[in-house]
């Protein structure tokens, strides 16, 4: 389940956007002002940011300069009032992923929540390592890392599993020459190489955790 955080100080509006929200399948934090955004953002992990602009103690656009200044890149819609050119125009300078102007139908909403949301699908991050499971990029604390060819797919298999084990005759089909040895020897690689935990499931494969 999708996690959302809300910024929003319109309580009626809040409401009823958290209860729409829940509804299609999304979790949602809720913060009144700028600052128990920042600490709702500090404390837990969220798929997708909803910020409001015009809010109490630290307005929306203020906000997500900080968190894009702390390496938070997390996808962020606008919802705001302003429709003038230049507030949407800082809104993206700030590092907004969409601007959605009030008043809005909350189906448009969704669809654009969704557009954000779906393309997380396509990327795993587990501790400082990020991989796009379309290109086969992977990225160790933002920078690109490159594994052979072998353990690449290892890699993949391992992450389209998770969180439960790959089955050992399913990573051995993945090596050039199948082996008990072979096997351990690219485990063993693709932990030092990037740092992730991967265990051995005892009668069943590996599983990286």
């Amino acid at each position: 389940m999708n996690r959302l955080l809300l910024l929003e100080d319109d309580p009626s509006l809040s409401k009823t956007l958290i209860k729409y929200l829940q509804h299609n399948g999304y979790e949602v934090d809720w913060a009144k002002n700028g600052e128990e955004a920042v600490e709702l953002s500090y404390e837990n992990r969220y798929d997708l940011y909803l910020f409001d602009i015009n809010v109490p103690l630290l307005n929306g656009i203020d906000l997500l300069s900080e968190l894009r200044e702390a390496d938070d890149h997390t996808p962020t819609i606008i919802i705001s009032a302003l429709v003038d050119m230049e507030s949407v125009t800082k809104g993206f300078i700030a590092g907004a992923d969409d601007y959605l102007k009030k008043p809005f139908d909350p189906e448009e909403l969704l669809i654009r929540i969704k557009a954000k949301t779906r393309a997380l699908q396509e990327r795993f991050k587990i501790g400082d390592i990020e991989v796009n499971l379309q290109t086969g990029e992977i990225l160790k604390e933002g920078k690109p890392v490159i594994l052979g060819e072998v353990q690449s797919k290892l890699l993949l298999s391992l992450i389209r599993h998770h969180p439960n084990p790959v089955p050992k005759s399913d990573l051995m089909e993945l090596l050039e020459k199948p082996s008990d040895l072979a096997l351990r020897v690219n485990i063993s690689k693709l932990k030092k190489n990037l740092g992730v935990n991967i265990k051995s499931v005892r009668g069943v494969g590996y599983q990286i955790i």
